[in-house]
């Protein structure tokens, strides 16, 4: 994973001038993380102090702004080119109550539209990030809505899947949703067709809508690591006695799948409780693969990993380093405060390795082709 530390960070800006960029709902900053190598984010907001606490523990003070989005103003923003917002997605996720896009949390995004339409110039690009829910529930629906409010601003539209597992070792997909406004030749960075960006939920929501882009971006080679590689082996497991009421809660046919595992040399098994009809469960992934963490807050338990060791099973929560491992943080990424606000900051962030890929592929290229329009 390719890192670059604050004084080549600073050489870069010097030597060269970056796009510049906004991130709304900042968070912990890992979107911020993401975009640096080809962005210069000149002001990002968060709502959550111990979330700030994160984000500037790693990147500067200076354009951050610690509040609701719904007390930005727009005309007090500097001017950029590229406009990120992982909007909340509390109401659009398949583990909550999916009350829908307009609902108190998710429908924050309308702010975000409100302080750019109070912007002297409105970023020519911007990129929505959110679970699959956004394109998922009521058929589709919610993303429409947002795909045509920004078409009513100048943009012209396209959303992608990226699936962080590309690049870590956890399952964690999210769509993308990347407009730019009208002008430039975008040749070679769409296709006439959906492609591997587009899977069914993309072309499920997409039905009918018009002067849709579909983004083209090569295929990422494939992940080198597993579960196990980014574990702590020095981590505490549980208490004995919870350790086996969590083994307890494992489905016999996990248990079985568990030792034909082992058996093969696999000693690290990722799981979730699950409440099925026969009561609560330990589900087990037996991929090498996290699932997509979460929080309490967000409908589902924390993520447990049972370790073989020493001839038996215990049970363990990941460490928050771990889970900074696993959205694909570089090595000296600060998380400072709780467990619980570690745990929470990373949960609730977007993956590095997919911004990245990203903004390397293609909104890099986008910002090449806005500043040639505005030559």
């Amino acid at each position: 994973m390719m890192c670059i530390t604050a004084k080549e960070r600073l050489e870069t800006r010097r030597s060269v001038k970056l796009p510049r960029a906004l991130d709304f709902f900042a968070g912990a900053g890992l979107a911020t993380e993401g975009l640096r190598l080809s962005f210069d984010v000149v002001w990002a907001n968060d709502i959550c102090p111990k979330k700030a606490r994160v984000y500037l523990a790693n990147h500067p003070r200076e354009g951050f702004e610690l509040s609701p989005i719904e007390k930005v103003r727009g005309s007090n923003l500097p001017e950029a080119d590229l406009s990120w917002a992982s909007f909340p997605c509390q109401d659009l996720s398949l583990a909550g109550k999916l009350g829908g896009i307009d609902k108190a949390r998710s429908g924050l995004v309308w702010h975000w539209l409100r302080v750019m339409d109070e912007m002297q110039r409105r970023p020519p690009m911007v990129v929505a990030e959110n679970v699959i829910g956004l394109l998922s529930a009521a058929k589709g629906e919610h993303y429409r809505l947002l795909h045509q409010a920004l078409e009513k601003r100048g943009y012209r539209v396209g959303p992608i899947v990226l699936d962080a597992v590309h690049w870590v070792p956890q399952s964690r997909p999210r769509v993308f949703v990347i407009g730019i406004k009208h002008g430039p030749d975008l040749t070679g960075l769409t296709a006439p067709v959906p492609g591997w960006l587009h899977p069914a939920s993309v072309r499920r929501a997409c039905s009918g809508l018009n002067d849709l882009l579909w983004w083209r971006m090569p295929m990422p080679r494939p992940r080198q690591s597993n579960l196990a590689e980014i574990l702590d082996p020095e981590a505490k497991p549980h208490e004995e006695d919870i350790s086996d009421r969590n083994l307890e809660l494992i489905p016999h046919e996990h248990w079985q799948k568990m030792k034909m595992a082992i058996k093969a040399g696999t000693r690290v098994f990722a799981g979730y409780k699950r409440t099925r009809t026969r009561g609560q469960t330990l589900e087990l992934r037996f991929d090498g693969i996290a699932g997509c963490l979460r929080t309490p807050g967000g409908g589902s338990s924390r993520q447990l990993v049972v370790v073989w060791n020493n001839g038996k099973p215990h049970t363990r929560l990941l460490t928050v380093t771990e889970t900074a491992r696993l959205m694909g943080a570089r090595k000296s990424y600060k998380v400072p405060g709780s467990y619980n606000d570690g745990y929470k900051a990373m949960g609730d962030g977007v993956a590095v390795p997919s911004v990245r890929f990203l903004s390397k592929h293609l909104l890099s290229s986008l910002a090449t082709l806005v500043d040639t329009e505005e030559a």
